[in-house]
């Protein structure tokens, strides 16, 4: 097996904060998912998760006008330039404040980014002329007396207009300007929460967080704005301290230290203003107060009329070719409006919560929406009426996750009570059960994959049929029992969950739907159990808090046990796929393998040290002292049974080798410092003479405006805690049945880890006399299997499937049979992972009938064939859509040509070339049509 596992998409968290984006082609939604980026294709239904991880969460986010480039800034300031084309970081840059929007000018020259009251103008990473410097500030602008909040740019990229929450908007020049000088648009009563131009125009919309919309008329056109020669320049200028300096002299300190100006007093800004004012005075003498920019407010509209309550604007798009303004609320509502008349002509509510961001693509159909308390993001087009997309997370944490047989789907519970099923091909949830009214804690799939049964705290282990999607079990307890465990047999014949409050197993029939035996002997919760993979086997064995691991056989045997006593509290257990060792995870970091026959301990592994120490921001202990009480609480064996997967209370999970017991590989699950417990140490910035900075309780800022204090006991965690950090932990973890993944149900989400070997020359009992050049040569002379060998040896994807491909159909029984069972087990495997993107299906499928009938006994390892039955019915569902889609197309071309034959058929001369005289009036005579033939 290869441990060249790398992170491959993000499940499970479709929305965190920060504003959302569409691609140019309007196809594709760019969404922040905490220190991620993922992008969903709405055309070809499928997400992907950028190989790109930040520090802390992501705010805001901005596209370059081509596609190329991303701009990705976190919410403490950190800047990430990000290539969309080979989808990597390329550069960094701190703001050292948090940054509430980012916006690139139309002609993709510059983009523009607010900090506290100040815009910072840079020039763009791909207009430099040859030489690298992504973030070379241009110009700043410091006039707001509060926050800058939104900005927009004009057409021409010359213009800016930014909105501030000192309830006002100014427009601001990026080059000098004959007749323009700075512009400040009041008269609003609250933040200015967007701000827009007109296409090809300076009038200004407003919006403020209150509902009102401000239309602003500009007295001048675009093309009428006159740009300062370079001989109407002062050529000095006094400066502050009295000293006369060049224009050029102060241009270079304004640009080399805008951080610095940025941090001017209000007193120095305001002599500031007077002497611009003083010059664009000085500089426009001879021009018309009629030549001269000015704005004047043409209406006022009030959105928030058309709801009760307060209610705050909360987020706010404009399509300038159809004039259409898309306006979001604080009560999870939105309304389309078109301008400048402000008609309603739209309005839907999606959700009870706040919307966080929306935002409408370039074609004016689709409008994206995101809500950060419910984690959800909506397409909705609002022409037809109807949902492109629909996604939501788990409103809580995520607790268990389970693999189908095939690997397609990944079903998770959380404690929301919800089960949702995921597609890992496509990355999209496309089910979600209701049922469970408490916390969902453990689930599992059945091996025929046509249900699967999930376990929860109100009491009920409910099945779900994958046919219909309905629950057609519900199993249930003699008195009421929180279920904190499940486990599920081969067969899918019998359910079991053990209890948390009352420490029994109860195990059920599926088929007759009755309890059938209850399981006594513990004396602590029942954290885990599982059932033995072996289809003739019922053995199950459940671990306890009571520092014991009992193995049962309650079908044959009813409630006779055999007790293994654990060092420490038994927290989690799995079988391996043989059906002969389970591995128990204990309190003390331990991993304990045992043999089931005879109950003899076969190996054991310590792996608290593995696991990695991270202290919490609020802990008064050290990082190696909280180390002590950290343990492995999910663990599960790979599809061939030699490895062992195993994650906990911290963020880093192991991969062991079972038979060796040492450890092969550790895995990072996030950086995210925006968690708990993920650095060794805590910021010595935060000690002060007062104690932790981290204790001390900080108001956050509601959409109205208000300040709200936090009650203690109002989230989950310390309950005497008025502030809590989510944790990273890993709260369940599997490998997939293929083999060629696995995936870990964590604090951020549901992350999934593949193999990626295109990359990776991994030889296979090499030679020297082995090279690509020799085994083109052998395969010239057509010695397929001895080419094949070759191949395999040197484990190069595209020569493998040059020599495959190369082999006719009628040698393939023969060039079979001569291979040895590594070889045939080896082709079987690159065979069933190519079949997904092949085109040669008919071809790999004699293959694969010839490499199963030539291992038959014994039969290919069991992820092989998982492999191969998941990409084989991914084949048979993409091709019966398209039958399905053109079955009717296909019968009228099919009476088409038998009337062509009939008609043929008529003439008396018989010759073959007589069908090129068919036409369409001939078939017309014969009343042959499509609607006819449909």
């Amino acid at each position: 097996m290869k441990f060249q596992y790398q992170f491959s998409n993000l499940l499970g968290s479709v929305y965190k904060k920060g504003n959302l984006l569409f691609t140019n082609d309007g196809n594709c939604v760019i969404s922040p998912v905490g220190n991620r980026i993922t992008m969903y294709d709405l055309k070809n239904n499928k997400s992907s998760t950028l190989p790109v991880e930040s520090r802390y969460n992501f705010d805001t986010i901005a596209l370059s006008p081509n596609g190329s480039t991303l701009i990705a800034v976190n919410e403490v300031g950190s800047a990430s330039i990000i290539s969309m084309i080979s989808r990597r970081v390329i550069h960094k840059y701190e703001f050292k404040r948090p940054v509430c929007c980012v916006k690139f000018s139309p002609d993709g020259k510059y983009f523009a980014a607010c900090k506290q009251n100040n815009v910072f103008i840079f020039k763009s990473p791909e207009h430099f002329g040859g030489q690298f410097n992504p973030f070379e500030m241009e110009k700043v602008i410091h006039g707001s007396f509060d926050e800058t909040i939104c900005l927009d740019w004009s057409s021409d990229s010359r213009i800016i207009a930014v909105g501030s929450k000192d309830t006002s908007a100014r427009v601001y020049s990026l080059q000098k300007l004959i007749n323009f000088r700075q512009h400040t648009l009041s008269s609003v009563s609250d933040a200015v929460v967007a701000v827009f131009f007109e296409k090809n125009s300076l009038d200004i919309t407003t919006i403020s967080r209150n509902g009102q919309v401000c239309i602003w008329e500009s007295n001048l056109e675009l093309n009428e704005l006159k740009p300062l020669e370079p001989s109407d320049f002062p050529k000095k200028k006094k400066s502050r301290n009295s000293e006369i300096i060049p224009e050029e002299e102060e241009d270079d300190i304004d640009l080399s230290k805008g951080e610095l100006r940025a941090e001017t007093t209000k007193q120095t800004e305001t002599t500031d203003k007077q002497e611009d004012a003083n010059d664009d005075d000085g500089n426009s003498e001879e021009i018309a107060d009629t030549e001269r920019l000015k704005y004047k407010r043409i209406s006022k509209h009030y959105l928030s009329d058309l709801i009760k309550g307060k209610i705050k604007l909360t987020a706010a798009d404009y399509h300038r070719d159809t004039h259409i303004l898309i306006t979001g609320f604080s009560n999870g509502s939105f309304f389309i409006h078109e301008l400048p008349e402000v008609n309603l002509i739209h309005s839907l509510s999606i959700s009870e919560n706040s919307l966080t961001s929306l935002t409408i693509n370039n074609a004016g159909d689709w409008v994206a929406v995101g809500c950060s308390k419910q984690g959800q993001l909506l397409v909705w087009e609002w022409q037809s009426e109807t949902y492109v997309m629909k996604q939501q997370a788990h409103s809580s944490t995520m607790s268990c996750l389970s693999y189908s047989i095939d690997g397609l789907y990944i079903a998770t519970g959380g404690e929301d009570g919800k089960v949702k099923l995921w597609n890992t091909q496509t990355g999209f949830c496309f089910v979600t059960f209701n049922e469970h009214t408490s916390g969902v804690m453990d689930i599992r799939f059945a091996n025929n994959r046509k249900f699967l049964v999930s376990a929860s705290l109100d009491g009920t282990v409910r099945a779900f049929d994958m046919t219909r999607y309905r629950n057609f079990r519900t199993f249930t307890s003699p008195r009421p029992v929180q279920f904190a465990c499940l486990a599920l047999d081969a067969t899918g014949e019998f359910v079991a969950a053990g209890g948390q409050d009352v420490f029994e197993i109860y195990l059920w029939s599926l088929k007759i739907g009755r309890l059938l035996e209850i399981l006594t002997g513990h004396e602590g919760p029942v954290v885990s159990i599982a059932f033995s993979p072996i289809l003739s086997s019922t053995t199950l064995a459940s671990v306890s808090w009571d520092k014991s691991l009992r193995i049962w056989n309650a079908v044959e045997r009813g409630t006779t046990y055999e007790s293994i006593k654990l060092i420490s509290d038994g927290l989690c257990v799995a079988f391996n796929p043989n059906g002969k060792e389970v591995v128990v995870g204990t309190l003390n970091g331990h991993l304990t393998m045992f043999d089931i026959e005879t109950s003899a301990q076969t190996g054991s592994i310590e792996g608290r040290n593995d696991l990695g120490s991270g202290r919490s921001d609020t802990d008064l202990i050290t990082a190696k002292k909280s180390l002590a009480g950290k343990a492995f609480t999910t663990v599960c064996y790979s599809a061939d049974g030699n490895y062992i997967l195993a994650g906990g209370q911290s963020k880093n999970v192991c991969i062991y080798h079972a038979k060796e017991e040492i450890l092969i590989k550790k895995f990072e699950i996030t950086q995210n410092r925006s968690f708990d417990a993920v650095d060794d140490f805590v910021n010595r910035r935060k000690m002060t003479e007062f104690g932790n900075l981290a204790l001390v309780e900080e108001r956050e800022e509601k959409e109205g405006g208000n300040v709200s204090i936090r009650l203690p006991g109002v989230r989950k965690g310390d309950m005497a805690a008025r502030i809590v950090k989510p944790e990273v932990k890993v709260f369940s973890l599997q490998f997939s049945p293929t083999g060629q993944a696995w995936a870990a149900v964590t604090t951020e989400g549901l992350l999934i880890y593949s193999l990626d070997s295109g990359h990776i020359f991994d030889p296979f009992q090499l030679e020297i006399g082995i090279t690509p050049d020799s085994t083109k040569s052998v395969l010239k002379e057509e010695k397929y299997s001895e080419a094949l060998m070759m191949s395999l040896r040197l484990n190069e994807r595209n020569l493998i499937q040059e020599v495959i491909e190369s082999v006719p159909p009628t040698h393939i029984d023969l060039c079979v049979s001569i291979l040895p069972r590594v070889y045939i087990e080896k082709t079987l495997q690159f065979i069933a992972n190519s079949l997904e993107q092949t085109r040669h299906i008919e071809f790999h499928l004699l293959w694969i009938k010839s490499l199963i009938l030539a291992c038959n006994s014994p039969p290919p390892p069991i992820y092989i064939l998982h492999t191969l039955h998941k990409n084989l019915n991914d084949k048979y569902q993409q091709l019966s859509k398209i039958c399905d889609f053109n079955k009717y197309t296909l019968r009228y071309l099919s009476i088409l040509g038998s009337a062509r034959k009939k008609l043929k058929s008529n003439y008396n001369d018989g010759d073959e070339n007589d069908d090129m005289f068919v036409d369409d009036s001939d078939l017309e005579d014969l009343n042959v049509s499509k609607m006819e033939t449909d």
